[in-house]
């Protein structure tokens, strides 16, 4: 079993309900964990992992972080079959004047 890491992902989105969240893209920070199996040759690539969530949630434009998790993770999962767990960790360190905002979710499969 690997593991990949993918931390710190920085990029500006709308996410949130409040009104100026939907107004304003803020700071988001994705942090990925991935468990897998290779088999034979195949493996995944870190890089298109980090593309599709940074596209998707700037695209989604989602209201709730939990929404944005659930279709990102699904998506992942479904491009590469190998995945045995995945954690995903979205922030918003910007919300809150005192701390960073978090909601992580993790699916084994």
């Amino acid at each position: 079993m690997y593991t990949i890491h993918i931390e710190n992902l920085k990029l500006k989105a709308v996410i949130g309900l409040l009104d100026f969240e939907r107004t304003n893209s803020q700071t988001v920070i994705a942090d990925c964990m991935i468990d897998y199996v290779r088999e034979d040759d195949t493996f995944i690539d870190y890089a298109i992992v980090a593309k599709m969530i940074e596209e998707m949630l700037k695209k989604g434009e989602y209201f709730l972080i939990e929404d944005a998790l659930d279709e990102i993770i699904l998506a992942i999962k479904d491009t590469f079959f190998t995945i045995r767990s995945i954690t995903l960790k979205l922030s918003k360190p910007e919300i809150l004047a005192n701390c960073t905002v978090s909601v992580k979710k993790t699916i084994i499969y």
